[in-house]
């Protein structure tokens, strides 16, 4: 049986007419019988007819059915639509179930970063487990997976260094440490603790980027080692495993020292740019090859010193940094003559007597502001004095503002204003290192006792790190991130933010009206973008995503992808999916 719809029209008016009939074999020919007008029901009940004679099932609305579960589903839809975008499965390895682990362990690394066991449990709590095949894995499988993950390590940050560097890019390098739980890790070594963990061991890790920042390799070390044998790692990887002789290696003062820079001319390159350490810049002021008259007109310009043959030299000078250090020293000494003045009372009133007391107390104020050396101090048994250096702190004063860019580049190399702002390029790793070790990606603690597995856990961090540089970076109409940073005539000065971030800061709400977030809220949000799993009376299970928000859709478009129902990554699929 079927309905036949004919429509005919009359006086400018026109009629339908609704029949249900059947179909039927008589003499060998086909033929049909009415069985019914249906054309005076209402519109919603003939199409329900239609559906039905189609093979439809209908349910009442609101009866009879139940949503068995609903799972979130778009953060984590989110990261593996642009993890797919950057095609990092295939850059990782071939299909297998190592491989499953391993790419769940960067998008849940990025979505909600947890310790391993919490992350196996988080990944049946969202479409994950079951769209990627991973759901029942063991902790003894995600760490078979690092495993397998580590032993390709070089080999993955060989092709990231492909598609992002070249012969003459400039690579960032720093390094950064974070704790250990425990001492059994042959890497657990106490050092100089970035995160003020002074009574617990750590690692070290270097991280080298683009210029833009995009992650590229990071290498762990023992929590003792020092930055120069860091960098010299650094380098040898970018000639050894990348294949690049030509590379800039940007680094911090202390990263690429004297000694390290002799090293590299006994090699024969690569070139670099650094900046002086506080005590040099004096030295040349001291000299007389450095003055303050240089900055009269300009905030940089060109110095060459016997010192620092085949060298270039750019002494910038920036007037806010000035005012700055200005405003923090005269605080930090003001709140040191408060501490120093409560000491000279307990001297005063009998109640704090001896010279080695009084030292140590004067030692502990002294040493937290770091203003030790702007006193002049005498201490005896019975009686403390101080009084501010105002020589000393003139000195330093001079000197406010003031760093010196230190290059093997020449000016046809490179020109002075573009090797300033390759140096300052350099906030670019400190931001990715907040993000790896606070931010998004919760690096710390380390709870690893294996050398490989410590290893394969930075080496995750790094590559969700990866993944959210681009998401962030696709993702900036709807956070207040700075869409197109102003170019400054003046490499010295401070970076400026254009008028539509100014406008974002101000009025909370992007272009089209709606709520801006950060990161981690816009992925909150995904979140709510759930998968159910709808049971109907007759044993019918569909799955459903939710209807997506404008903000949820719109965060889709930016990354170039549909909202996917499903993220189609089982080791089957992985193929046609990636």
């Amino acid at each position: 049986m079927h309905v036949a719809t004919t429509r005919r029209q009359h006086k400018g008016v026109v009629y339908e007419t609704h029949l249900l009939r059947r179909s039927y074999r008589e003499d060998g020919k086909v033929k049909s019988q009415t069985l019914a007008n249906l054309s005076y029901l209402p519109a919603s009940t003939i199409e329900l007819v239609k559906e039905s004679l189609a093979g439809k099932t209908h349910q009442i609305a609101g009866e009879d059915w139940e949503i068995e579960r609903s799972l979130p589903h778009g953060h984590v839809a989110a990261i593996w639509a642009m993890a797919n975008k950057l095609k990092l499965a295939s850059l990782i390895g071939p299909s297998c179930r190592e491989r499953d682990l391993v790419m769940s362990l960067v998008i849940s690394r990025a979505a909600r970063p947890a310790s391993k066991l919490a992350t196996t449990r988080w990944w049946s709590d969202t479409t994950l487990a079951d769209d990627f095949g991973v759901s029942g894995a063991s902790t003894d499988d995600v760490y078979g997976a690092m495993d397998w993950l580590v032993s390709r390590q070089a080999r993955i940050e060989a092709g990231l260094a492909r598609r992002h560097l070249s012969e003459g890019s400039r690579v960032l390098y720093d390094l950064s440490s974070s704790w250990m739980e425990g001492n059994s890790c042959p890497l657990a070594k106490h050092g100089y603790s970035r995160d003020k963990k002074r009574g617990n061991t750590q690692i070290e890790y270097g991280l080298m980027t683009d210029s833009d920042g995009r992650p590229i390799s990071i290498e762990v070390f023992c929590g003792n080692t020092a930055d120069p044998t860091a960098f010299v790692s650094a380098v040898n990887i970018t000639r050894d495993c990348f294949g690049f002789y030509e590379v800039v290696m940007v680094g911090d003062r202390g990263m690429i020292t004297q000694a390290r820079i002799k090293a590299l001319d006994e090699l024969g390159g690569p070139d670099w740019i650094t900046c002086l350490r506080a005590p040099q810049i004096r030295a040349l002021v001291n000299q007389g090859a450095l003055q303050l008259g240089l900055f009269d007109e300009l905030n940089l310009a060109t110095i060459t010193h016997p010192d620092y043959p085949g060298e270039r030299l750019i002494a910038c000078r920036n007037p806010d940094l000035a005012k700055e250090r200005a405003r923090t020293r005269l605080e930090l000494l003001e709140a040191t003559e408060a501490e120093l003045g409560k000491i000279a009372d307990s001297v005063v009133s009998k109640r704090l007597l001896g010279r080695d007391k009084i030292g140590l107390r004067v030692g502990k104020v002294i040493n937290r502001h770091k203003m030790a050396k702007h006193f002049i101090v005498g201490i005896e048994d019975d009686h403390f004095s101080f009084t501010r250096d105002e020589r000393s702190v003139e000195s330093e004063a001079a000197l406010d503002g003031i760093y010196v860019i230190r290059t093997s580049l020449d000016e046809e190399q490179m020109s002075d204003q573009d090797a300033v702002e390759a140096y300052k390029g350099l906030s670019v790793v400190e931001r990715d290192f907040r993000n790896l070790k606070a931010i998004d990606l919760d690096l710390r603690p380390i709870y690893h006792y294996s050398e490989n597995r410590v290893r394969a856990h930075v080496f995750i961090c790094m590559l969700s790190a990866y993944v959210t540089w681009h998401l962030r970076q696709a993702w900036a109409p709807l956070c207040f991130s700075d869409e197109e940073i102003p170019k400054r005539n003046d490499p010295v000065s401070k970076a400026l933010r254009s008028e539509e971030a100014q406008m974002k800061d101000a009025t909370k709400t992007g272009e089209d009206g709606q709520a801006l977030h950060n990161f981690s809220t816009l992925l909150h949000h995904l979140s709510t973008l759930t998968r159910n799993s709808v049971i109907f009376a007759k044993g019918v299970r569909i799955e459903k995503l939710s209807l997506p928000t404008h903000t949820q859709r719109r965060a889709f478009e930016l990354i170039g992808a549909p909202i996917p129902t499903t993220l189609g990554t089982s080791r089957q699929k992985n193929s046609t999916n990636f």
